[in-house]
């Protein structure tokens, strides 16, 4: 079975095509990586829930009703994945399509070598700055740090007085916007200018959001947006969201795991940081061959404010 899986957005006509990966990445973060299609993995039904409730900002009801018989985690096989950008606010998200495996296939999983998988590609010809109140002016520009203008933007003729150009970057959604990119002010510093407050605007953006850029391997620019952690009350247009959703999401992980039948899933990787699906091989480390007492000392990674890794 292949391992590619194509991310997703529709077209004015209403047709499906793909989106960067690269970008899609970007935007969701250094931490974030998707399993292959194809693989094994784990899929936990209270993280998912726990998710939604992050993104929703509202707390699992009690009123749910309890389904004992679903196991705290599923093995199951990876299908599908689409990787899609919400139309109104651009945050990403991915679409699963999970199989639980039946009993007799999970105990032939330990006669099968472990998969590991590809790690999803991260870029590397990219920034990512926090936007400040000067940046979402509408009389202001966007202040771009010297060493990131230096390594993502196209050179500038230092010749001209003063030195600028024009950028044309592509969202998620294959729009294009155009910037100018300009080198002025005492002390000198990399600007963008016209086309930027219109940016800001259509995208309603605020102090706190960050932005990214990226020059990909084709020598394109490319652009996207993460969005502060601000209280949500509802999740991006493109996926459910009420109570229902609790109550569905176990419904259908409950069905699937009685007939071995196929499920969807939803994933929003900046919804919260923790992931409910997980390679096998990664879990099967974690759990039987990583021994974990009290008081013990281990390293963990976190997302620092300007998108790298520590």
């Amino acid at each position: 079975m292949s391992s590619e899986f194509c991310p997703l957005l529709a077209s004015n006509a209403g047709e499906k095509k793909c989106l960067n990966s690269e970008l899609w990445h970007a935007c969701a973060g250094p931490l974030v990586s998707l399993p292959p299609v194809g693989s094994r993995v784990v899929y936990f039904p209270q993280g998912h829930s726990e998710q939604v409730a992050a993104s929703t900002n509202k707390e699992v009801d009690a009123h749910i009703p309890n389904y004992p018989n679903l196991s705290p985690q599923l093995i199951c096989q990876l299908h599908n994945v689409t990787m899609h950008a919400d139309v109104e606010t651009d945050e990403v998200y991915a679409q699963m399509t999970l199989q639980p495996l039946s009993p007799q296939e999970q105990k032939d999983l330990y006669l099968l070598p472990a998969e590991l998988g590809t790690p999803s590609k991260q870029p590397t010809n990219y920034f990512c700055k926090t936007l400040t109140a000067s940046d979402t002016s509408t009389h202001g520009g966007f202040s771009v740090p010297r060493r990131a203008a230096e390594k993502v933007f196209p050179p500038l003729d230092y010749s001209q007085q003063p030195p600028a150009q024009e950028l044309i970057a592509r969202d998620l959604h294959d729009n294009e916007w155009k910037f100018r990119h300009i080198f002025r002010g005492q002390p000198k510093r990399h600007l963008l200018t016209t086309g930027w407050s219109v940016f800001v605007s259509a995208k309603r953006l605020v102090a706190g959001d960050s932005v990214l850029f990226i020059w990909n391997e084709k020598n394109q620019l490319l652009l996207g947006i993460r969005r502060a952690n601000r209280p949500q009350t509802v999740m991006p247009s493109s996926v459910l969201s009420s109570d229902s959703m609790h109550i569905g999401l176990l419904a259908a992980a409950a069905h699937a795991a009685a007939t071995n039948s196929r499920f969807t899933i939803f994933y929003n990787p900046r919804a919260s940081p923790s992931e409910f699906v997980i390679p096998l091989a990664k879990y099967v480390k974690a759990v039987y061959h990583t021994r974990v007492s009290v008081g013990m000392r281990f390293r963990m990674l976190f997302e620092t404010e300007e998108s790298s890794v520590r």
